[in-house]
């Protein structure tokens, strides 16, 4: 079986973990030990940011990045449901109000015109999810948010190295959140990184790491703990030197399958708009006038093919029983039908041409048959 995504690890990050180990520093109770503080430069640098603050998985970097913002009961948060759960589930962990957007249907991403129309005086922040590692078209999002004094918080955890007009996912927002879980376009295992360009952020996503503290035991505000291990900052650095060279592979790959696949009849194939350096988490395709049943056909077969298709996402956030019970009902008509039709192919780099082919040929032969 081809997979979805593959984490590739060699020689340097297994010296990077035995050379912790033997130091004896596994962690630091501040969250800021010798080889997450490496990370952190690292990361900001390469993100051409100010600052770069390490959490142990993209969760807990959207959640702190929600508190940092002064999100809470009352406030309301607007997000798209064509994601993640983790994208609403640290809204919902802050105590605030979820408000779901649609999305263009071309590009997956939150729809300018349906996040207007949410926001209200209660709106305190906005979560554009850059999906699929393209980015969200951010220019309008920024002046809207400004008009309205709302904080925006990228959700980057599928977008590390995408670029919108020259500049880098992680910049173009407030706050912006990865994630290093396994399967994205560089790992620490698990871990996460916000970054931002505003000190008082900084600071404050400092503290709500370890527990809300300033100073050792004494606490200036509700925090947690959501240090990254030494460890999985040692990996995180070897994999930053390493990420330029993986996304170059996912944009020959993607690049192979536009060209090899283009023309085929019922399918749409993925964007990338004007300005926009896609950074290819996935490719994703969509399947015109079908429903899901159809489509988990095609899923299936091309599953007996040995290709590692997979859905992301069938069940859209607003569509699940605690965030319909708990926030109410919403009409978002091109998220529910962009959950009937897309299907994601892998383009990861290990994927090489053999695998490219044997890829193409699974998908023009079962999608001509189904």
């Amino acid at each position: 079986m081809i997979p979805i995504n593959k984490p590739i690890i060699g020689y340097e990050e297994i010296k990077a973990v035995t050379d912790v180990l033997s130091s004896g520093v596994l962690t630091d109770k501040s969250g800021s030990g010798p080889q997450v503080l490496r990370f952190e430069k690292a990361f900001a640098r390469y993100i051409e940011a100010k600052y770069a603050v390490a959490f142990n998985n993209g969760t807990s970097a959207l959640h702190a990045s929600l508190l940092a913002a002064d999100v809470g009961p009352g406030d309301e948060v607007i997000v798209p449901s064509f994601t993640f759960v983790a994208t609403a589930e640290s809204v919902a962990l802050a105590g605030a109000r979820l408000v779901f957007a649609d999305i263009d249907p071309k590009t997956y991403c939150i729809d300018l015109e349906s996040l207007r129309q949410a926001i209200t005086e209660r709106t305190k922040a906005i979560i554009p999810v850059h999906l699929y590692g393209l980015t969200v078209d951010m220019a309008p999002i920024m002046e809207l948010a400004r008009r309205h004094d709302i904080t925006v918080i990228e959700d980057a955890a599928q977008a590390h190295g995408a670029e919108y007009h020259g500049k880098k996912a992680g910049v173009l927002g407030d706050m912006a959140c990865f994630s290093f879980y396994a399967s994205k376009n560089m790992t620490t295992g698990e871990g996460g990184m916000v970054t931002t360009n505003n000190m008082e952020f900084m600071d404050r996503l400092h503290s709500i790491r370890v527990h809300g503290e300033r100073n050792e035991y004494r606490s200036v505000m509700i925090g947690h703990n959501y240090r990254l291990p030494e460890i999985e900052a040692a990996i995180g650095h070897v994999q930053l030197s390493k990420l330029p060279g993986f996304l170059e592979k996912r944009r020959k790959n993607a690049a192979f399958l536009l060209e090899r696949l283009a023309g085929l009849k019922g399918v749409e194939f993925p964007v990338e708009g004007e300005g926009c350096k896609h950074s290819w988490y996935v490719f994703t395709i969509r399947l015109k006038g079908v429903n899901s049943g159809k489509r988990d056909k095609v899923v299936k077969a091309l599953h007996r093919r040995q290709v590692g298709a997979a859905v992301y996402y069938p069940i859209p956030i607003h569509r699940m029983l605690f965030y319909r019970e708990q926030f109410g009902e919403f009409s978002l008509p091109e998220t529910e039908k962009a959950s009937r039709q897309v299907i994601s192919l892998p383009v990861h780099p290990a994927v090489d041409e053999v695998a490219l082919n044997h890829i193409a040929r699974a998908v023009e032969n079962t999608v001509v048959k189904h």
